[in-house]
């Protein structure tokens, strides 16, 4: 296909990036990407500990490294427990306010039902992964409408521009199509989906294609065209309320998981500043200090729920820069 008319769909085409890394940043499980996080952490820890001199158990004679070390921790645990509830505080906040306000977003959320419901010709469904898979349909059956009108122009480079943009469109819808099916709300699956439908590349390119066969269009293409931008722009919105409500929802959910273990990072803090000292394991075990794997250990757990932090923030950062403009601007430079 030609650079005019097509780009790559999907999000990892888009980005240019490795699989891998995008999983991580994205796909992962959460706590999966904390544990590697620990388990990493762990390893470098005790590989670098092993190697350096003094070893541990002197530096444990001499000054007091567990003493210094833990009682940061109690103090960063304690900081950043009372943050993660002033930021629940904040999410839940946003759902607070008068019955007026309340009322203008209801009013509001019935009037883009009722929308949807025009376009796709049917109710419009309470599950988001329906309601994005209807709005896909929509634009697919209106894509086909429009190259069906332009089959029988003069113009060979239209109808030929044409053919590719909708097999182009068509092609993307199945792929998100597919990974819609079955995805349930409260997992990445609903909006991971929605990131690989590329719509505003595909805006653009029905304004370009309207402007450069201007004297080749007839009244029939353009409406099918005004459809078929319809039903795309409907998309946009659509994509950016389940963003806005995944993002509450999973900042929820790391509020709760980080109370969770911040109470036992907080028992194994206090647990290795008051007991263990350099008499407190003597020996060595697979050729590293016991006290050093105690210390390890430790201070592994107690970075839990930053590792925790950095797991969702990242996830959170990465779909909020894909997602910064909405309708027909491209940020990205190998998209442009």
């Amino acid at each position: 296909m030609s650079d005019e008319v097509s780009t790559q769909d999907t999000m990892r085409e888009r980005a240019d990036e490795s699989r891998l890394k995008l999983w991580l940043l994205l796909g992962a499980n959460r706590t999966v990407v904390t544990v590697v996080l620990s388990v990493v952490f762990f390893a470098l820890f005790v590989g670098v500990g092993s190697q350096l001199e003094p070893p541990l158990s002197v530096l444990l004679e001499e000054r007091g490294v567990i003493e210094t070390l833990f009682s940061a921790m109690i103090g960063a645990l304690i900081t950043g427990v009372t943050l993660v509830v002033t930021i629940s505080q904040l999410i839940i906040s946003e759902e607070n306010g008068p019955l007026g306000e309340q009322h203008r977003r209801m009013s509001e959320t019935m009037d883009f039902r009722d929308h949807v419901t025009d376009l796709v010709g049917k109710p419009s469904p309470a599950d988001p992964s329906s309601l994005l898979r209807n709005l896909i349909n929509a634009t697919d059956s209106r894509a086909e409408q429009f190259q069906a009108s332009v089959d029988g122009v003069d113009d060979r480079e239209l109808a030929d521009e044409v053919e590719e943009f909708t097999e182009s469109l068509t092609g993307n819808a199945d792929t998100v199509r597919e990974k819609l099916d079955g995805a349930q709300f409260g997992t990445f699956e609903v909006l991971n989906a929605a990131l690989d439908y590329n719509y505003s590349w595909k805006i653009f390119q029905l304004e370009r294609l309207e402007d450069d066969y201007e004297d080749a269009l007839n009244d029939d293409h353009r409406d099918a065209i005004d459809e078929l931008r319809t039903a795309l722009v409907m998309f946009g919105p659509a994509r950016e309320h389940v963003k806005t409500l995944y993002f509450q929802w999973e900042l929820i959910d790391l509020s709760r998981l980080i109370l969770y273990v911040a109470i036992p990072a907080l028992l194994v803090a206090g647990g290795v500043f008051t007991f263990v000292d350099a008499s407190t394991a003597p020996g060595t075990t697979a050729g590293v200090e016991n006290v050093l794997w105690i210390v390890a250990v430790g201070f592994t757990i107690t970075l839990v729920p930053f590792f925790l932090l950095t797991a969702y923030v990242l996830r959170i950062a990465t779909a909020a820069k894909r997602t910064l403009a909405i309708g027909p601007l491209i940020l990205r430079s190998s998209q442009r």
